[in-house]
């Protein structure tokens, strides 16, 4: 059987990600201080949209690390009427926005819209980048181990948490071929492809790691707690998801590869 390992990104560059990855391990922490969670609510059929498909692009390749900001893409089903059915997009990415306007959070739903640490975010036009803060909320651990996802949040408080589950998909284009952004090739990174939450009283979780999409060739997960019932994240973690067994085929290549 093969183990969905994480290959940890702890202060190494988004850079790597379409490269081999080294020093695979099965578990990833959290820094002290509190990660940035950026999330980006956009849509495929969306033509103000791409600008800042292409900022969180960047962020790709300008050096981010999960002990600093993780990125993430939800994609809206609202704008499907206008002639184009994102085919990423669910209900429930809507709401979770929705959600953020109901708390006083955001000014009004619309894409895109950015959001850092549950608060609306518009520093994107200007390229700037969120900033992890230096409060330390606690810590969040995770190990993946053959199709489950063991999560602890170690913290003083000790009132109900709920750990979310966000897989990421990469390197993503989508020929448009109608709507407002119609005839146009949309290249997308940091893509939900499921998202899902679970409560627990003890800080502690074991659950099955969600099912996606199989849609890009590298992948990625987020992480992170929050009060019940209340989307503003209290703090994240993440990293790359690989197959231990296709990894090491892939370095076996590479050695025969040198060897020639």
């Amino acid at each position: 059987m093969k183990k969905i390992v994480l290959a940890v990104l702890l202060c190494l560059p988004m850079a790597l990600l379409a490269q081999d990855v080294r020093g695979i391990h099965n578990s990833v922490k959290s820094p002290e201080h509190r990660v940035a969670l950026l999330e980006l609510y956009t849509s495929e059929g969306c033509s103000s949209c791409p600008p800042a498909d292409r900022f969180l692009s960047r962020l790709k390749d300008e050096g981010i690390s999960d002990q600093q900001l993780i990125p993430m893409a939800f994609h809206v089903t609202y704008w499907d009427y206008i002639g184009w059915k994102d085919t990423y997009a669910t209900p429930e990415y809507g709401e979770r926005q929705r959600e953020y306007a109901r708390r006083g959070k955001a000014h009004t739903v619309y894409t895109p819209g950015l959001f850092t640490n549950g608060r609306e975010w518009r520093g994107w036009s200007l390229r700037l980048k969120p900033r992890a803060s230096s409060s330390r909320p606690g810590d969040l651990s995770v190990t993946i181990e053959d199709g489950y996802l063991s999560a602890d949040f170690d913290t003083l408080k000790r009132e109900p948490y709920e750990l979310h589950i966000a897989i990421l998909g990469f390197d993503i284009k989508t020929r448009v071929k109608s709507g407002e952004n119609r005839n146009s090739t949309l290249a997308q990174e940091f893509v939900v492809l499921a998202h899902e939450w679970h409560r627990s009283g003890s800080k502690h979780w074991h659950v099955s790691m969600p099912k996606h999409r199989d849609v890009s060739a590298r992948y990625a997960i987020a992480l992170w707690v929050s009060e019940p019932g209340r989307p503003t994240p209290i703090q994240a973690t993440g990293g790359w998801l690989t197959e231990q067994g296709a990894d090491e085929e892939n370095n076996e290549e590479e050695s025969a590869r040198k060897r020639k």
